[in-house]
């Protein structure tokens, strides 16, 4: 496992939580960069290394400012989504993404006769689960320090009549390719959508059906996000499945903040939200410099 990469984020949440704790104080790079451990030059070639921009430009990204202002951007757009219906495949950060659900019956026997293959690796985000049948991707979840104790709890009760078949090899290609970058995505095979294969209610398929549609970026708040379900007077049930989603990053449930533009609870941690939406924010602005 490539622990530089596993380092790297961990820098990278040490940066955002010192920003939060301190940002009454607004502390300069030097503080900044003395906090975890590096020099001023070092931070800044850490941050463009990670996600190709400044520590500065990358602190934008997490300002309330910035939040609201792409809630406000993405209502027309989510009209206009909205009015398209939620058929047809959908793209994800310049990724194609389609998927099957599975039948009731098949929902009931919990994954009795499926060989799941499972791989651990790292990502930009620290180190990810990646588990896939035949029919595509059925799990992608990110792993704190204590769960890489037990990695395979959470999989194996979503699937507990599964057989469990460990495939580290194919799985690190697999998942370099969903968190590569377009400037990085130059075969015909990396632009290849990626297929899931989801198990949940009607409901909740519902939920991550309607996030697939989300242009790349974009954030929702979970009152529009019901909206776009066609179930405004569910924000609630809708916040519920967006919690249960089984598959991060590529069903962006990271893109679903409150509509005060505040970031808040996340699966798979609060800070590794603010690092995904800050490094998808730079990768979508990538063609717009920042001043």
């Amino acid at each position: 496992m490539d622990q530089q990469q596993i380092r790297t984020y961990q820098q990278i949440k040490q940066v955002i939580v010192f920003l939060e704790e301190n940002f009454r104080e607004q502390p300069g790079l030097d503080e900044v960069a003395a906090n975890v451990g590096l020099s001023r030059f070092h931070l800044g070639r850490l941050f463009k290394d990670w996600a190709g921009i400044t520590p500065t430009q990358f602190v934008r990204f997490l300002t309330l400012d910035y939040a609201r202002t792409q809630l406000a951007r993405s209502r027309s757009l989510l009209e206009t989504a909205h009015s398209a219906g939620l058929s047809g495949p959908s793209r994800l950060h310049d990724l194609f993404v389609t998927f099957e659900a599975m039948t009731p019956g098949e929902y009931k026997q919990q994954g009795s006769n499926l060989h799941i293959r499972y791989s651990l690796a790292p990502c930009p985000f620290g180190v990810c689960l990646l588990a896939r049948t035949k029919r595509g991707i059925c799990h992608l979840s990110f792993l704190s320090e204590e769960e890489l104790k037990e990695p395979l709890l959470d999989l194996q009760s979503r699937w507990p009549k599964a057989t469990l078949i460990g495939d580290s090899k194919a799985g690190q290609l697999l998942i370099n390719k969903i968190f590569t970058t377009e400037s990085t995505r130059e075969t015909a095979a990396a632009k290849r959508p990626f297929h899931l294969m989801l198990r949940g209610s009607n409901f909740q398929i519902q939920v991550w059906q309607a996030l697939l549609t989300l242009p790349a970026a974009t954030l929702i708040s979970y009152q529009n996000l019901a909206h776009l379900c066609g179930c405004p007077r569910s924000t609630r049930a809708v916040a519920g499945a967006v919690a249960k989603n089984p598959i991060a990053w590529l069903i962006p449930c990271h893109r679903v903040i409150r509509k005060s533009g505040q970031i808040h609870n996340y699966r798979w941690g609060r800070h590794r939200k603010q690092a995904i939406l800050a490094w998808e924010g730079a990768q979508n602005n990538a063609k717009t410099p920042i001043s």
